[in-house]
């Protein structure tokens, strides 16, 4: 009898000091989970690589402005991560004490993810990918995927400068950031092509880290190698290549003639140099990923399903047609 008075003490005690503390057993201090609560707004989670070209500025610009247009229910929560894996792992572990509803994700590199989107599942908070695909032991740790084809990208440059050339260049190469899938993928789908025509070679690969100034001080290194003959540059994004531009007319030579430049993204400022004559051409890689990433948060918020991954179509320019384009252009 007084054993049990004395549990029974125990667990008055135990339950006190729960309630004094604010805590319940086996209860969360967020909520996350897709559905918002009634009368609430759908919490967002976006986190972004960073700015290091007006591609991603242009992605980050269309994503926050579908969250704008949608503001009277949507309220969205955006971290930076200035293109290092460490700040965006912290930011999804942030999103998740918070509770957000949806995360969307750009990965800034391919691996390393398991842990921090095993904790987002546990919280039955669904993940979103855009524009970047990732590596990982169980694809439930993430919903979807928005994003274009890396790989077609890669061999449509190839094949259009294969067919610029007559099969025969010596090709330079300005790499995306090392890790990310749009690197790998655009690079696998560049050789793959290029391995169909013997007479070009890619003699020089370094990464320029999707930057314009990168790519301007990579270019300046190839050439300052007198004993290689540099026909072609192909960049894995527009930024690099008019870096790569600059080093180029810097070194007295002419680019789009003395050295064809051949770039992936579309912007702008691609077309304006291909007006100007000085890049060959661009495959268009669409950033304005914000209506399919919204399109997907509602419907995971409401519990339907989506599509693993959703592939963004995009288009070869080509100097001759970059006049009658560029009024077109919204990034």
């Amino acid at each position: 009898m007084i054993r049990q008075r004395r549990m029974n003490l125990a667990v008055v005690s135990l339950l006190a000091l729960l309630a004094f503390s604010g805590c319940k057993p086996d209860s969360p201090a967020t909520t996350g989970g897709g559905k918002p609560a009634d009368g609430k707004k759908l919490v967002v989670g976006f986190s972004q690589i960073g700015a290091e070209s007006s591609w991603r500025t242009a992605e980050t610009n269309s994503i926050r402005g579908e969250a704008e247009k949608r503001k009277d229910k949507v309220e969205l929560k955006f971290s930076d991560a200035q293109q290092k894996q460490e700040k965006q792992i912290e930011a999804l572990q942030a999103f998740i004490a918070q509770g957000v509803n949806v995360i969307i994700l750009a990965p800034v590199v391919k691996t390393g993810w398991d842990p921090v989107l095993k904790e987002a599942k546990q919280r039955n908070i669904p993940v979103i990918l855009v524009d970047r695909g990732i590596t990982v032991s169980d694809d439930s740790l993430y919903a979807t995927l928005i994003a274009a084809d890396f790989v077609a990208e890669g061999k449509q440059a190839a094949e259009w400068l294969a067919k610029k050339t007559g099969g025969k260049a010596n090709v330079v190469e300005l790499q995306g950031t090392p890790g990310a899938d749009a690197a790998i993928e655009r690079q696998k789908g560049f050789k793959d092509e290029l391995a169909k025509h013997p007479g070009m070679k890619i003699i020089k690969s370094q990464d320029g880290d999707f930057k314009l100034a990168k790519g301007k001080e990579v270019m300046e290194a190839f050439l300052k190698d007198k004993d290689s003959k540099i026909d072609a540059v192909f960049a894995h994004n527009d930024d690099m290549a008019l870096g790569a531009i600059q080093a180029i007319e810097d070194a007295g030579k002419v680019p789009g003639k003395d050295i064809l430049v051949v770039s992936i993204d579309g912007v702008k400022g691609a077309f304006e140099a291909m007006v100007a004559g000085k890049l060959n051409c661009t495959i268009e890689c669409n950033p304005l990923l914000g209506p399919a990433a919204f399109e997907a948060v509602e419907k995971l918020a409401a519990g339907k399903p989506v599509e693993k991954k959703v592939v963004v179509p995009g288009e070869l320019f080509e100097q001759s047609k970059a006049k009658d384009a560029i009024g077109g252009r919204k990034y």
